[in-house]
């Protein structure tokens, strides 16, 4: 396990958003994303989750909807990693996949593209 602050997660996570391709990001519609020190009880291992409406299935009557949700979390990453190095690569695998899911792209088409 990798011992590192929330905060200093927290700016992994950070440049991994700032790595995202300004066209993609710009294309990004009513996210929010979040730090969470743990998954869900329900899957313990969770890196992250999106939660929400992907673009490619909203319709005319989604506008006005909550924002969804990408959480990353910070001790199951921590837990699997054997160095900072290793987290912030994780951090920015799980940032790219978690976007992947708010553009319609499922986790199949992710692994076939290498991200998983």
């Amino acid at each position: 396990m990798v011992e590192m602050s929330r905060q200093e997660f927290e700016d992994a996570v950070a440049d991994a958003l700032d790595g995202v391709p300004p066209e993609l990001s710009r294309l990004m519609d009513n996210v929010v994303i979040l730090v969470e020190d743990d998954a869900p009880e329900d899957d313990p291992e969770l890196l992250g989750l999106y939660e929400g409406t992907p673009l490619t299935e909203r319709g005319d009557g989604w506008a006005g909807s909550l924002p969804d949700r990408i959480t990353i979390f910070r001790n199951p990453t921590l837990e699997m990693c054997d160095s900072r190095d290793e987290v912030v690569e994780e951090v920015q695998v799980t940032v790219v996949h978690e976007i992947a899911h708010h553009f319609g792209i499922d986790d199949d088409r992710l692994h076939e593209l290498g991200w998983d």
